[in-house]
């Protein structure tokens, strides 16, 4: 008799089987050369606080445990953010705030900054009520919303980066 738990380790291996038969592979295995090379860039400084809060996220995806990885990418950034009013009560006071933050990045040689490896372009966009005379909760909803946005920047600057030293694999 074919146990609901026998049944669904079956249908899980015979996935697997189909997903390895199309090509596909996971970018972060242990033993993958994406993950060997993240540790290997240095993220330059970024300008303004948001621009550290984003240098600080990629800092943690990349490093991770092992900081004895000689450095030999550098990852240049260019962030600017667009803050927009949403919300525009009949008194003109403003109850959301939408902010669009955009990194463009350029992966290069430690050794040539101007050798362009890799490169593209990150988007997200974040936002926050504003309570009507909560100072307090309106800049910890801003400071929340900065640390969202600079979060799902450097998911998507890190999911370049693997993808470039996946199809890559010399270079990693």
């Amino acid at each position: 008799m074919i146990t609901r738990r026998h049944f669904l380790r079956v249908a899980a291996l015979g996935s697997a089987g189909l997903g390895a038969g199309c090509g596909f592979h996971p970018i972060y295995a242990r033993n993958a050369p994406a993950r060997a090379a993240l540790g290997a860039v240095y993220v330059n400084l970024i300008p303004n606080r948001n621009g550290q809060l984003l240098r600080q996220a990629l800092q943690g995806r990349l490093e991770g445990t092992d900081d004895a990885i000689a450095k030999r990418y550098t990852l240049a950034i260019a962030y600017s953010e667009n803050v927009q009013v949403v919300n525009v009560q009949i008194d003109n006071s403003v109850t959301r705030l939408r902010t669009v933050g955009t990194a463009t990045w350029t992966l290069a040689p430690v050794d040539n900054a101007y050798a362009k490896l890799a490169g593209g372009t990150a988007r997200s966009v974040d936002g926050f009520n504003i309570a009507d005379e909560q100072f307090f909760y309106e800049d910890l909803s801003e400071d929340a919303a900065e640390h969202r946005l600079a979060d799902a920047l450097a998911d998507q600057i890190v999911i370049g980066l693997s993808l470039y030293f996946d199809k890559n694999p010399g270079k990693a």
